[in-house]
C-alpha cells in the first residue's frame, strides 16, 4: 500500500467516525472463524512428503478462514481485525518448507490484502509471549526476531503497510530492561521496527516504564487500561492516571488518529487478570480512543453489547 492509498483510506474511515473504532481478536464466538494448527510434536514424526502435504492443505485452509474473516468483518461493520499468531504455523522452521509453501500462495495473500484495504479494514496481529526482545540471552533474542520476521513477512505477503498502521504489537518482556530494549530496537531491520508497537502488561512493565521505552525508541504504545490497573492496583477505571496515561501514549503516535488502545475486565472480580466474556465496565477517557481492541471471550456478541450499551450511550 502506498502512502497516497493509505491517507486516502484513512481519510474514508475517519470522515464516517465520531466514535471509537473496535476490533475484533482473531476468532468468533460462533464457529464462523476457526483456524488450523499443528504442533511442533506433531509435524517433527512425519516424513519429508507429509510434512508437505500437511502444511499446503494447512495454509491453503487458513488462507480461505481468513479471507471469510474480512468478510466477516465487512459483513458486521468491524473494522479492525486482529489476525491470530499462529496463522501459518511451522512457517519459520529451520527446515524452510513452510517458508516456501507460504510464498507460493502469495498471490491469494495479496487478494485478501487488497480486500481488506478496499474494505477499510485494518488488520494488526499480537505476535506471541516468546518474543522477548530484551532478554540477555542471544538464542532468545535471535528466536524472537525470527519470530518478528516471521510476522513480517506475512504482512508484506498481504501487500500491508510498513507502518504502525498495520502493527505488530508486542510486550516489553523481561524486566527492568529498558535501555535493552531501545538498544535492540535500534537495530531491528526496518520492516519490523516501522510496524512494532509495545504494550504495558500486569507484571514485568508498567504503564510508565513501557512509556519511557516507547520514547527513546520512536515506537508507538498501545495503551492497555485493565493491565494498568491490575498493575497500579486500582479500583476504577476512571482513576486519574488511566486518563493520564492514555493522553500520554497517544503523543507517542506521529499519527494520532492511529492510535490503538485495548480494554479487558476481570472475569471473577475488577482486578482479575482472566479475561472475562463481556466488557462492562470501560474508560471514559476511551470515548476519545479512534481505535479499541475488544479482548473479551464473547468476542463478536462482545463487540455488539459494546456498541450497544456503551458506544451509543449519551
Amino acid at each position: 500500500m502506498t502512502v497516497a492509498q493509505l491517507d486516502n483510506q484513512e481519510k474514508e474511515i475517519f470522515k464516517a467516525r465520531d466514535l471509537p473504532i473496535l476490533g475484533l481478536v482473531c476468532i468468533t464466538a460462533s464457529k464462523e472463524i476457526r483456524y488450523r494448527t499443528i504442533t511442533r510434536t506433531r509435524y517433527l514424526k512425519l516424513s519429508e512428503t507429509e510434512r508437505q502435504t500437511t502444511l499446503t492443505s494447512l495454509y491453503s485452509d487458513n488462507i480461505n478462514r481468513l479471507d471469510k474473516a474480512v468478510d466477516f468483518c465487512q459483513q458486521h461493520s468491524i473494522k479492525l481485525y486482529r489476525l491470530p499468531s499462529g496463522l501459518f504455523p511451522m512457517s519459520d522452521w529451520e527446515d524452510n518448507l513452510g517458508e516456501t509453501i507460504l510464498e507460493s500462495m502469495s498471490a491469494q495473500l495479496a487478494l485478501i490484502g487488497a480486500k481488506a484495504q478496499q474494505l477499510g479494514i485494518r488488520l494488526v496481529s499480537h505476535p506471541d509471549q516468546f518474543v522477548v526482545l530484551s532478554s540477555d540471552s542471544e538464542q532468545v533474542l535471535a528466536n524472537s526476531i525470527k519470530i518478528l520476521e516471521g510476522h513480517a513477512k506475512i504482512f508484506d505477503l498481504l501487500g500491508l503497510a510498513r507502518s504502525p498502521w498495520a502493527l505488530m504489537n508486542i510486550h516489553g518482556g523481561k524486566s527492568q530492561r529498558i535501555d535493552r530494549l531501545v538498544e535492540v530496537l535500534a537495530e531491528l531491520p526496518t520492516h519490523i521496527r516501522d510496524r512494532l508497537t509495545f504494550e504495558n502488561d500486569e507484571y514485568s512493565y508498567s504503564s510508565a516504564e513501557i512509556l519511557e521505552v516507547c520514547k527513546k525508541s520512536g515506537v508507538p504504545m498501545v495503551f492497555d487500561a485493565h493491565h494498568h490497573i491490575c498493575h497500579e492496583g486500582l479500583t476504577s477505571y476512571d482513576a486519574p492516571s488511566v486518563a493520564e496515561m492514555f493522553y500520554a501514549a497517544r503523543e507517542t503516535w506521529t499519527n494520532p488518529d492511529w492510535q490503538l488502545v485495548h480494554i479487558s475486565n476481570g472475569q471473577n472480580s475488577f482486578s482479575d487478570r482472566t479475561h472475562s466474556d463481556f466488557i462492562t465496565d470501560m474508560p471514559s477517557v476511551y470515548r476519545e480512543a479512534p481505535w479499541i481492541e475488544i479482548e473479551a471471550k464473547a468476542k463478536e456478541e462482545a463487540i455488539a453489547r459494546v456498541e450497544a450499551e456503551w458506544l451509543m450511550r449519551k
